[in-house]
C-alpha cells in the first residue's frame, strides 16, 4: 500500500485566545493503493481537512501511525515528504506576481532545496507538467491574468512538477463553473490512467467523487463511517446519517455511476 492510516487519532487543543469548537479525529484506519483515486467525502467539520494536514505533517497524530511507502511518515524529512506528496490546495493563490511557468517551476524546489536556479531537468519536468495539464501555451502569462479554470490547471501542473507518488487535491472544483469542473475531472482521470498517478481527492461534490474515484471514504464527526466502492458508500441511509438530510441515490444513464439528489421539501405559506 502507498498510504496507510493505522488507528490515527488527533484532537485540537482548546485555545484561550478565541473560541474553537472541540473536534477530534478518532481511530481512523484506511489505505490508499498505488495507482488508485480515493475520494474523501463528508459534511463540514467531519475531519477532511484534518486528514490532509496529518498526511502532509502540518499536524502530528496524538496516537496511531501514518505510513508512506511502508515507512513511518514521522521519519521523513520535509523535503523528502514533498518529493513524494504533492498538494493542490483549495482556492486560487491571491495576488501572485509570477508567470505560469515560474509557478510550475516552484514545484521542483523539493528536488533541489539548496539551489538558487533551476536545472535543465527541472525545466523539462515543468514543461511536461504544463503540457499534460494544457497550460503550456500560457507559460509566459502572469498567473493573475488567467481564468479560474486555467489557474486550477496551472496549480495542478505545479503539483505534477514535484513528481510525487501521491497527488492530494482539496476541493479542486469548488470555485469553477460547470465546463471547468468537467475539464478538471477529466484531467484527473487522464493523469491517473496515463501516468498511474495516485490521487487523494477531497470533495463536497458527491457526484464528482462518484464519477472520478475508484473508492470513497465517508467521514462524519471525525470517524470513518464507510470506505469502499462508490456504489457501496453512496448509500441513502449512510448519507442521511452522515449529512443529516434525506437523499435519493440513482445511477447515471451514461456511466452507471451513482448520482445523489437532495430530497427538497419547501413549505410555502400563504398564496
Amino acid at each position: 500500500m502507498l498510504v496507510e492510516f493505522r488507528d490515527v487519532s488527533f484532537a485540537y487543543r482548546p485555545s484561550g485566545v478565541r473560541r474553537v469548537r472541540p473536534f477530534a479525529l478518532s481511530a481512523l484506519s484506511f489505505e490508499i493503493a498505488a495507482g488508485e483515486i480515493l475520494g474523501v467525502i463528508g459534511p463540514n467539520s467531519s475531519g477532511k481537512t484534518t486528514l490532509v494536514r496529518l498526511l502532509t505533517r502540518v499536524l502530528e497524530p496524538a496516537s496511531g501511525e501514518i505510513r508512506l511507502d511502508g515507512a513511518p511518515l514521522r521519519r521523513l524529512a520535509p523535503a523528502e515528504l514533498a518529493r513524494r506528496v504533492g498538494v493542490v490546495p483549495q482556492g486560487a493563490l491571491p495576488q501572485f506576481p509570477f508567470t505560469v511557468g515560474e509557478l510550475v517551476l516552484m514545484g521542483r524546489y523539493p528536488h533541489g532545496p539548496g539551489r538558487y536556479f533551476e536545472s535543465p531537468r527541472d525545466r523539462d519536468v515543468a514543461r511536461e507538467a504544463m503540457d499534460a495539464t494544457g497550460v503550456l501555451e500560457l507559460a509566459e502569462l502572469p498567473f493573475d491574468h488567467l481564468s479560474g479554470g486555467e489557474r486550477q490547471r496551472a496549480v495542478i501542473a505545479r503539483g505534477l512538477a514535484q513528481e510525487p507518488r501521491l497527488l492530494v487535491l482539496d476541493e479542486p472544483t469548488a470555485h469553477l463553473d460547470l465546463r471547468h469542473q468537467v475539464e478538471t475531472a477529466a484531467l484527473l482521470r487522464r493523469l491517473n490512467r496515463e501516468r498511474g498517478m495516485t490521487v487523494l481527492l477531497v470533495s463536497h461534490d458527491l457526484d464528482l467523487a462518484a464519477e472520478v474515484c475508484d473508492r470513497l471514504l465517508l467521514l462524519a464527526g471525525g470517524r470513518a463511517m464507510a470506505v469502499g466502492a462508490p456504489e457501496a458508500v453512496l448509500d441513502e441511509s449512510l448519507l442521511a446519517s452522515a449529512f443529516g438530510c434525506e437523499v435519493t441515490v440513482d445511477k447515471s444513464e451514461t456511466t452507471r455511476r451513482p448520482t445523489v439528489r437532495l430530497n427538497w421539501r419547501v413549505d410555502r405559506e400563504g398564496g
